[in-house]
């Protein structure tokens, strides 16, 4: 299981999408962007969060450190937002929280330049699980200490949302289009080779071993097939992904020029965005 952690304040909520997750100080003395139970694109979202992003730290790709946070529905009472209250009571007990990075930049791949291998190994991962939310209008990907981390793995996992289509899942072609790294000469062949053969059912196990039992919709094992048939299933998917890299190589698409979404939400410092591009400084 993931380390839990206890919520001891709330500091700010984080408003450009519509779970409206918050920022918030726990027992450890860590801050964390905290993606609520109660929020209305429920439990399946933090599920995703967590498998995905287990799954890619085991597969050697950065993103912050995942906690459960333990949030008492009694710190409602000292917000002033209604909504704030509302979400907070609806969400006492077990929440996701995410390792607030302070100071992160957006990490634009023109700007910042992301290699080859890299770039191929985040797009092949995001077509494995399925990740909608990459794309150039909301990259999803910081700078933070010289290095890129990827986040917000939400929109994920989609056949959790659809159990009697879920079979149909996994030799679905992932449609790389919009993908923010599509013109970055992605090695996707090399992806594939070096990272296909090490997602296995041990590894699968062991991400799924970190959601808490009452969050998912159905047994583990449900989810584990479903992750195992797209690996098997990846000459359907992994050759139009390999084509689509190459046929744009080289294309440079804008990135939004603004804070990322973070977990349906931007996060950055308290007071507002940094805007522009600018660095996140400090943090709470």
């Amino acid at each position: 299981m993931l380390p839990e952690v206890v919520a001891t304040r709330y500091v700010v909520p984080l408003r450009e999408g519509g779970s409206l997750p918050g920022l918030m100080e726990a027992d450890d003395l860590g801050t964390y962007v905290v993606k609520f139970r109660g929020a209305g694109q429920g439990l399946g979202t933090l599920v995703a969060e967590i498998v995905s992003g287990q799954l890619a730290r085991a597969l050697g790709l950065p993103v912050p450190e995942l906690v459960t946070v333990l949030v008492d529905a009694g710190l409602a009472a000292g917000e002033p937002d209604q909504e704030v209250q509302d979400l907070l009571r609806a969400s006492g007990g077990r929440n996701l929280g995410i390792d607030y990075l302070p100071g992160a930049f957006d990490l634009d791949p023109v700007a910042f330049g992301v290699d080859a291998d890299f770039a191929g190994r985040v797009l092949w991962f995001d077509a494995l699980v399925g990740n909608v939310d990459r794309s150039w209008r909301n990259p999803n990907l910081l700078h933070w200490h010289g290095a890129p981390y990827l986040i917000d793995h939400g929109a994920t996992l989609t056949f959790q949302y659809n159990w009697p289509a879920a079979d149909r899942w996994p030799p679905r072609p992932y449609d790389a289009r919009d993908h923010v790294l599509l013109g970055c000469h992605a090695d996707v062949a090399g992806a594939d080779a070096a990272l296909g053969p090490r997602v296995t059912a041990d590894l699968v196990g062991a991400a799924l071993a970190d959601v808490p039992a009452d969050w998912l919709a159905t047994g583990p094992a449900a989810y584990a097939d479903r992750l195992l048939a797209r690996v098997a299933a990846r000459a359907e998917w992994v050759p139009p992904l390999v084509e689509a890299a190459a046929a744009g190589a080289g294309e440079r698409t804008p990135t939004r020029g603004a804070r990322p979404s973070w977990l349906d939400g931007g996060w950055g410092p308290p007071g507002g965005s940094s805007g522009g591009g600018a660095p996140r400084v400090g943090g709470p």
